[in-house]
């Protein structure tokens, strides 16, 4: 089997896959590594396979979590073997443009990025030295979240800056790729006139952004040098004037790391409502702030798809996925309308019953609710990884 591992600062998300027929074997995360830890796993019909709780006090930490995952992991699966380990990496910068086996130059590459991404390269880092120190021989895959936007123009890319900046690496990178080549891989299934002509993909959860493709193909995104650009998210605040930065410096005296932390982790829904990062949350609030911050959500969704809509040159097909575009409809319904300049005609009774099509037949721009599968791209990536190396582990 294939292990996929999502690492992030406090939690380790995981997903287990029959390595030949990528089948979900079994699911779970470990939670709240450095204060009070949980852990669940259930299989692919989400019955429980295992749960433990850590006392508060000594933080569990990345390598003690991953210890336990691995030896619950161990027999666990009658008839399976871990043969490989795939990963989430944010950030594979230029170099990277495809999954690679992880060695330690890799690595090392990859650790200098993390000033690009240092919210969540350094995480998705550090679970891969730790497999490495508990099982040395096993393969590990490095899949780049921003690896599918590697076809943008150099136009598309860039930043009107001066080049001694450039040169370091300042240009617009674009995240959430392997949603967006999972997307971009099953939509022949559901439009082939989509699949071959101009689609806007909007991945609205907690950290959103929307992606146009041109025959599958990636030519713009909303984010750019880091996952806060673009739409506005859970807690993070999507595109915002460099100069209001001058003053949080300038005049309310902020210095870098708060800065950091109020555009991370204190801005987006979060901020705007006072309230909750949650959308399901605030759609189910009367707070006139709630609906606020939805209506804000929404405006900054509506924008970005004319931008992206001009990028591409005209639009054949919108396609919402993540928690919220899948699960959203009242979000789902107020975008399409403020899209209806663009040709969509929203369907009400298939958008409230989930699509996948929900807009109408008679819709010049079709309208689409298509799941993303970020852990099955990077567990197909792993797979494709060893069996280019021709490692005969690569089996059930």
């Amino acid at each position: 089997m294939v292990l996929v591992l999502n690492a992030g600062s406090s939690s380790i998300k995981f997903r287990a896959f029959d390595a030949a027929a990528e089948r979900l074997l079994l699911r779970g995360q470990i939670e709240g590594l450095y204060t009070a830890a949980r852990f669940r796993a259930s299989d692919a019909a989400g019955a429980t396979l295992g749960t433990h709780e850590w006392p508060g006090g000594s933080p569990l930490g990345h390598d003690r979590a991953l210890a336990f995952l691995m030896e619950f992991l161990h027999g666990r699966v009658d008839g399976h073997r871990l043969v490989a380990v795939g990963h989430r990496v944010v950030h594979g910068g230029l170099a990277f443009t495809r999954p690679v086996r992880v060695t330690p130059a890799l690595l090392a590459s990859l650790a200098r990025l993390s000033p690009l991404a240092p919210l969540h390269q350094p995480h998705n880092l550090k679970a891969i030295e730790v497999l490495a120190q508990l099982q040395h021989d096993l393969p590990q895959v490095a899949c780049f979240d921003t690896a599918f936007h590697r076809t943008h123009s150099e136009l598309a890319q860039a930043y009107a800056l001066p080049a001694s900046i450039t040169a370091h690496g300042v240009r617009r990178y674009g995240f959430h790729g392997l949603s967006y080549e999972y997307i971009a891989g099953v939509l022949p299934r559901f439009d082939a006139r989509a699949a071959a002509g101009r689609t806007i993909v909007a991945h609205l959860g907690n950290g959103s952004s929307a992606c146009a493709l041109v025959a599958g193909r990636s030519v713009a995104s909303t984010m750019g040098f880091t996952t806060v650009d673009g739409l506005p998210m859970g807690t993070r605040c999507g595109s915002l004037d460099p100069g209001v930065i001058l003053y949080l410096i300038d005049e309310l005296k902020m210095d870098a790391r708060t800065i950091e932390r109020l555009i991370y982790e204190q801005s987006g829904l979060l901020g705007v409502s006072e309230l909750s990062s949650d959308m399901r949350t605030l759609l189910a609030s009367d707070d006139a702030r709630a609906r606020f911050a939805i209506d804000l959500y929404v405006h900054r969704i509506g924008r970005e798809i004319g931008s992206l809509a001009a990028a591409a040159q005209g639009v054949d097909a919108l396609v919402f996925t993540a928690g919220i575009g899948e699960n959203a409809v009242a979000i789902r319904q107020r975008v399409c309308e403020q899209a209806s300049w663009l040709g969509v005609r929203l369907d009400a009774a298939a958008n409230a019953a989930g699509g996948p099509r929900i807009s109408r037949a008679d819709s010049p721009v079709a309208a689409w609710v298509i799941p993303t599968d970020e852990e099955l791209m990077i567990a197909r990536h792993t797979r494709q990884v060893l069996a280019a190396a021709g490692d005969g582990r690569a089996a059930p």
